[in-house]
């Protein structure tokens, strides 16, 4: 759903594939534009390696793929996602402090590793918006991989197909994750063993992929590869046709020549980092003393990656959580790009990416591309924040400090609106995000018809309600749907916003220290410290 039209200034346009059919459900919003959001470099980690640093963003990733179209769109080859699955569950971190073990809830929004529930239309709306965001960003010879499992694959292959064609689609993958005789059982139903892994190109014709082999079991070969020379080498008899008096022709197959057996799309090698002990080392539990629910083993991301890609190939991962995808790119040679929302994840990545910078640099891994050995390891990296996301990550916190900084009067808690200002009734949109059509009706809903009737009649030609909202990023015809919506019933009203974005130079907003620290050795070191609002005071003298 998402041909490039053109880009104007900050404000990037794409306009439907013609000829698919299009998905409906309630509450759905064409998605056709989206603008520019700023990102604020926090953390570099290691030099640039032939002129490139890796990337990871924390942020809304709307506004994280918004703002790397500026820069990115058309050149990444791989996606892989593993997004919410909308299970109902309420992934928290886990930590564990001296043998007990202790929920951490910070904030009454992104803390928890992410709040995996949804009505089923807001989130066929949130995940049709970032898959029209990755189409922009693939290259034309890139392809996507999500990752999904039996709550919504079904709808997210829809929406997939909405948006890359049906043409486009290349396989369904079967990850059987657990042992043979294990799995998520549920009372008298059938085990839950596996998981769906669904692949679709940006353009089929112009797809590249990487035949993968599996290695022979040692049944395959007890089985197959019967026969040995007589300097010990195994092969198996294979005809490769007839002569002119029809006999078969014979040709040996060497194990030790062989490539292995084409990889299916049936995934059952491949155990979760809870169900294989060989990957325990990969689990954040034991790395970090916290547990990623969610955590998924490199094995697998490294499959997907191999197939499609080459070394030097951007990877990208919006929905990074413990940063498998990072990790297992930066191993092979490829370039990356995550993003995030929440802040453990971010750590948890940064952690896992420095330690493995660290075995590359005293032990760079030996692989093989192409006939040649891979010899560039793109090692460094650099941590951003997309549209002050550090500052308004807590919802409580930000709504104070702008009632503060603009001024408002503010209403007791409850109220539909949060304050009055100047006549206008004051509704502060979620600032964790930009504001959309959906989060419009809450005022639509609550707003006493009693009132503005009675205004209507005193006062005809004269708005019978002024609304300021106040958000951070909006749909660029947000203040239009509003105003229509109360036309529908007769009513005037004025709709203004205000944009943190662009007043937040006129703003002064709460700012934690900031410090430079490099590791050196076994010792941690705070080579800069930075007093935010104290610098900031100081530049307006």
């Amino acid at each position: 759903m998402a041909n490039e039209k053109k880009a104007t200034g900050e404000q990037f346009e794409f306009e439907p594939i013609k000829g698919f059919p299009l998905l409906n459900w309630r509450g759905k919003r064409p998605f056709r534009s989206t603008q520019y959001y700023p990102a604020q470099l926090r953390e570099t980690h290691g030099e640039a390696v032939k002129g490139w640093h890796n990337e990871i963003y924390w942020g809304d990733n709307l506004q994280v793929m918004s703002h790397l179209l500026k820069k990115y769109r058309g050149q990444v080859k791989l996606v892989y996602i593993d997004p919410p699955f909308d299970s109902k569950a309420d992934y928290k971190k886990k930590i564990e402090l001296k043998g007990e073990k202790v929920e951490s809830e910070y904030t009454p929004f992104e803390e928890k590793q992410y709040g995996d529930i949804w009505t089923n239309d807001e989130y066929l709306q949130y995940i049709y918006e970032r898959l029209v965001l990755i189409r922009e960003l693939l290259c034309d010879d890139g392809s996507i991989y999500v990752h999904c499992d039996w709550h919504k694959g079904h709808h997210i292959r829809c929406v997939l197909e909405e948006i890359f064609g049906q043409r486009n689609f290349i396989d369904e993958i079967i990850w059987s994750y657990g042992s043979p005789s294990g799995g998520r059982a549920a009372g008298d139903k059938f085990v839950k063993n596996h998981d769906t892994i669904l692949h679709y190109a940006k353009s089929y014709s112009s797809r590249s992929e990487n035949k993968i082999y599996l290695p022979y079991s040692e049944k395959y070969i007890k089985d197959w590869f019967k026969c040995e020379d007589p300097d010990g080498r195994r092969y198996q008899r294979r005809q490769r046709g007839r002569d002119e008096k029809g006999n078969a022709v014979w040709e040996k197959q060497y194990l030790d020549e062989s490539k292995g057996i084409p990889c299916s799309t049936v995934w059952t090698d491949v155990l979760s980092v809870y169900a294989d002990p060989r990957a325990y080392k990969e689990n954040t539990k034991s790395q970090l003393d916290y547990e990623y629910p969610t955590q998924k083993p490199e094995a697998l991301v490294e499959r997907i990656i191999l197939h499609s890609s080459v070394p030097g190939d951007i990877v990208f991962d919006s929905f990074m959580g413990s940063g498998t995808t990072q990790a297992v790119a930066l191993k092979l040679g490829r370039k990356f790009v995550g993003a995030d929302i929440n802040l453990g994840a971010i750590q948890t990545t940064t952690k896992r990416l420095l330690d493995i910078r660290q075995e590359i640099k005293k032990a760079p891994p030996k692989l093989m591309w192409d006939g040649g050995e891979i010899d560039t390891f793109y090692t460094g990296f650099q941590v951003f924040t997309v549209n002050h996301y550090d500052v308004f990550r807590n919802p409580e916190e930000a709504r104070r400090i702008l009632v503060e900084a603009y001024g408002i009067q503010p209403l007791p808690a409850g109220a539909v609106f949060d304050g009055e200002l100047d006549g206008y009734m004051v509704k502060l949109m979620p600032i964790n995000r930009i504001a959309t059509r959906a989060d419009l009706n809450e005022i639509v809903s609550n707003v006493d018809r009693k009132t503005l009737s009675r205004r209507r009649n005193e006062s005809p030609g004269e708005p019978q309600e002024k609304f300021l909202l106040i958000c951070m990023g909006h749909e660029p015809d947000l203040a239009a749907v509003l105003r229509a919506e109360f036309a529908k019933e007769k009513y005037d009203v004025e709709v203004k916003i205000a944009d943190v974005l662009k007043d937040k130079a006129e703003l002064e907003f709460k700012r934690e220290p900031e410090a430079k620290v490099a590791r050196k050795k076994d010792r941690i070191v705070i080579e800069r410290f930075y007093p935010m609002n104290l610098l900031q005071k100081l530049s307006w003298q």
